[in-house]
């Protein structure tokens, strides 16, 4: 391995703010030596990370990676780390056949036809940030417009009440804050796991038009939904419908702005607008790391060897910037034709809310531009803060000039 390669192993570190700001010419060191890296930790087992593109795709379809880690060996088993956020019953956290059968009972509700029946909502909603901003001359974009936007639709679609949602983003901040204590991210999954209980009974009392009341209707009349299964994936519905587009909305508006020609040509095309934002996606997407998977038997990945029970990371971020995929891969070019990037995932734990994370992000772009085509970032761009999560490429806050 090469020093450049060693020392890009430090990518990792999520307490390097300048690797954790722009990650990826690390990962092109990496890819340079080898798509798969075996990393040897002081104080846990080894892990493998993926950054090779082709190995990812592979990876992520692999049946000898698992996600449920019920299916390794009771001694040694690791921690599922997605039960501290009440989501390792969810389908994020299991595989077919339960991945199939809990996949089925929300998938009608996401549908590209269904999703596309909401965009005149979310143009609604956006509007209406858009007016609140109007006349000011900062803001913080996150707290202004990318949150709220994405928060009401989900809030509307699950039937959660839209008036709560300062509570339960709150706590749903403090689950992803990894350099904040431990206590505080116990607490705030404590807190949000209390308060969906809560609103799952309420519903079930009283059931209303939302996806929350037809998720335990199904569990009342057929019973294919344990209660934990229930509240594991009101949970992910919740906290995924929130964060990836949060993260979306915000990387692109900064990407757009650092580039202030791809944003012209955007512009002077809006037919381009859904191209640009799945460029978005592959050049700085909303999540870098997939969740963990763990052999369940020896096997071969990139010509490195992985043993039964190694865990394996599939770095999305990496992978996406992989020449292999789209040429000049580290270069913004919105009007490139889209290739099959990573950025929701690939094969059966695709994202299941991605094409209405597409729509939000399209419609949230196209009209903040349109209102403020001067907006321009408040702070210089190396000054904007990721949190330290090696999972999602987030933004503390964006402080923009709209005028």
């Amino acid at each position: 391995m090469t020093v450049e390669a060693t020392a890009a192993l430090g990518v990792w570190d999520t307490a390097n703010p300048a690797l954790r700001a722009c990650p990826y010419p690390a990962y092109a060191a990496l890819r340079a030596v080898a798509p798969v890296h075996r990393v040897d930790r002081p104080d846990a087992a080894p892990v493998w990370y993926v950054v090779g593109h082709a190995e990812a795709r592979r990876a992520l379809t692999d049946q000898r990676l698992v996600r449920d880690v019920t299916r390794l060996p009771e001694e040694g088993r690791p921690v599922e780390p997605l039960a501290a956020l009440g989501l390792d019953r969810s389908m994020l956290g299991v595989d077919p056949p339960d991945h199939t059968r809990l996949r089925g009972l929300v998938s009608a509700a996401f549908t590209a036809r269904r999703v596309g029946l909401l965009r005149p909502r979310v143009q609604e909603i956006a509007d209406r940030l858009l007016d609140a901003m109007a006349g000011r001359d900062t803001v913080d974009l996150n707290e202004a417009y990318a949150r709220p936007l994405p928060a009401i639709v989900i809030c509307e679609l699950l039937g959660v009440p839209v008036s709560d949602r300062d509570l339960f983003l709150g706590w749903i901040r403090d689950l992803f804050d990894h350099a904040g204590p431990r206590a505080a991210v116990r607490a705030a999954g404590r807190a949000l796991s209390g308060y969906l209980a809560d609103l799952v009974a309420a519903k079930r009392a009283s059931p209303d038009q939302g996806l929350i009341s037809a998720l335990t209707t199904v569990r009342d009349e057929r019973q294919r939904l344990t209660d934990a299964e229930l509240l594991s994936t009101v949970t992910l519905l919740l906290v995924a419908g929130l964060e990836t587009t949060v993260n979306l909305i915000g990387s692109a508006t900064v990407a757009l702005v650092r580039h202030p020609e791809q944003l012209a040509a955007v512009r002077a095309d809006p037919a381009l607008w859904p191209q640009a934002v799945e460029e978005v996606l592959r050049y700085d997407g909303p999540t870098e790391m997939a969740v963990a998977r763990w052999a369940v038997e020896d096997l071969d990945l990139g010509g490195v060897p992985v043993p039964a029970g190694g865990e394996v990371l599939v770095v999305l971020g990496a992978a996406n910037h992989d020449p292999a995929l789209v040429p000049d891969a580290d270069l913004l070019d919105v009007r490139r034709r889209p290739g099959p990037h990573l950025a929701f995932g690939h094969g059966v734990h695709h994202c299941l809310g991605a094409p209405l994370a597409r729509i939000e992000a399209e419609t949230a772009l196209r009209s903040l531009f349109d209102r403020f085509p001067r907006l321009r970032l408040a702070v210089p761009a190396e000054d904007l803060r990721i949190v330290p999560n090696l999972s999602l490429r987030s933004l503390a806050t964006l402080p923009v000039r709209l005028t």
